[in-house]
């Protein structure tokens, strides 16, 4: 065990540098969560401090972590870093951005990035938190922010206080995407096709079958590149959330999932 933390600790120096010598203590924390202990398990009605904590730093150094949500799990990075952005990316190989959200805590948090209207502001209220993730036209800069081809992104507020309570201590949205079976190293299943519809104001988004979600945290230790899994010792359904388009003039539906439409 000493052998493997003396090595933990030599390879998170590589990587990790703080202003001075007391932050010593988040140095070894960094080195148990890297390559001691993949998986940290936590009360959702009663999360540790500690874990947010050492959560929020893996983030804010362009790490990639899961966490469960009131549908399945998600794999997320910090808004604010560009080389978790891009990890996300690649690693989801997602070619439709509609896959892609910002999690979010509060409605405010929409404004900063989106444009939202009286009308649009009543029905997310209406509906969040909850499973329903909402397309709007972005802000000017947005897109350059999160590297988007489309003037469009998804924001959700989710009914889960794992993920609330993050976003809240790092002060700033999460971005994120389902996270699938066919991500994972080895994967033997079928391939969907994910390309991206290109126009705006396409229709459905392309299928994917519910069984290629995961259930358990320990399932997700097979995704390459995922730095830490926040477990809230449940298992999770194997749900999506719902997706509503409101980038136009009227509400279009992208697809069906756990929250009811119309309501």
């Amino acid at each position: 065990m000493a052998l493997n933390i003396l090595h933990a600790f030599s390879f998170c120096m590589k990587f990790y540098t703080f202003p001075d010598f007391h932050d010593m203590e988040n140095i070894m924390i960094l080195c148990y969560a890297y390559n001691i202990k993949m998986i940290e398990y936590v009360v959702p009605t009663n999360i540790d401090d500690r874990i947010l904590t050492q959560a929020a730093l893996v983030l804010n150094e362009g790490g990639l972590l899961a966490l469960p949500t009131d549908t399945s799990w998600s794999l997320v990075c910090s808004l604010k870093s560009k080389e978790g952005i891009k990890k996300l990316k690649k690693l989801s190989n997602e070619g439709d951005e509609r896959h892609f959200t910002l999690l979010c805590s509060d409605i405010s948090q929409f404004g900063e990035f989106c444009s939202l209207d009286n009308t649009r502001f009543r029905l997310i209220k209406r509906l969040s938190p909850g499973p329903y993730a909402f397309i709007l036209k972005t802000l000017p800069g947005t897109e350059k922010i999160l590297g988007l081809r489309r003037k469009e992104a998804g924001v959700r507020i989710p009914g889960h206080p794992l993920p609330l309570a993050l976003i809240n201590l790092l002060g700033h949205p999460l971005y994120s995407v389902t996270a699938k079976q066919s991500m994972a190293a080895g994967y033997q299943g079928e391939f969907l096709d994910d390309e991206d519809t290109g126009a705006e104001g396409a229709a459905a988004l392309p299928p994917i079958p519910e069984e290629n979600l995961f259930e358990g945290g320990w399932e997700l230790e097979g995704i390459p590149g995922l730095d830490l899994i926040l477990d809230g010792g449940e298992e999770q359904n194997r749900i999506f959330s719902t997706i509503l388009d409101l980038s136009g003039d009227d509400v279009k539906l992208l697809r069906q999932g756990a929250g009811p439409w119309p309501v």
